[in-house]
């Protein structure tokens, strides 16, 4: 049975995706989250880098990578290279700093473009969950399951939280663009 609080899961943890795209976008300080998408090739597979080391910010415009296992001290590097982060890396044979620079305007009007795709895929996904919900509520009331009525209400609920969730991706898009664009 179709309901309205399972297309709100679904939309939350849209959401929440959107959340976890958006901290991997740089804001001109240091956050370990710059390196969630980083990728090592480590014992035979591609590895998060939060698998193979801790990630600290001992200051604002740095990060700071500690290998659990020193041997991947290259890998790890090179990973971090190669992301296209726009970050250099220095290995000292224990540590890798990663002096984050500061964004200039135009690398801020890059990253703005990126937050805008990220926040259109989110609401593609949550117009993907509000198709998915809306045709298993037809289906239900074509099948006599579910009254005209009590159909369209859960219509209209359902386009209410879509509504509600664009909104939240729109404050969430806001708040990230402001952070990015700020000097």
């Amino acid at each position: 049975m179709p309901t309205v609080e399972e297309a709100r899961k679904r939309m939350e943890a849209a959401l929440d995706a959107l959340r976890r795209e958006f901290a991997t976008v740089r804001t001109g300080k240091a956050t370990p989250a710059l390196l969630d998408t980083v990728r090592v090739d480590a014992y035979g597979s591609k590895m998060p880098i939060n698998q193979l080391a801790t990630v600290n910010t001992p200051e604002p415009s740095l990060l700071v990578v500690q290998p659990f296992d020193k041997t991947l001290l290259a890998d790890i590097e090179r990973a971090i290279m190669v992301a296209d982060l726009g970050l250099n890396p220095a290995n000292d044979g224990n540590i890798i700093r990663i002096p984050i620079p500061p964004l200039n305007e135009e690398r801020r009007k890059e990253y703005v473009k990126l937050l805008h795709k990220m926040a259109e895929d989110g609401r593609i996904s949550l117009r993907h969950t509000r198709r998915v919900v809306r045709e298993e509520i037809h289906e239900l009331v074509k099948e006599h399951e579910l009254g005209e009525d009590e159909g369209r209400r859960r219509e209209d609920s359902l386009e209410k939280l879509t509504h509600e969730y664009g909104d939240k991706i729109d404050g969430l898009m806001k708040r990230k663009e402001d952070e990015v664009m700020a000097i």
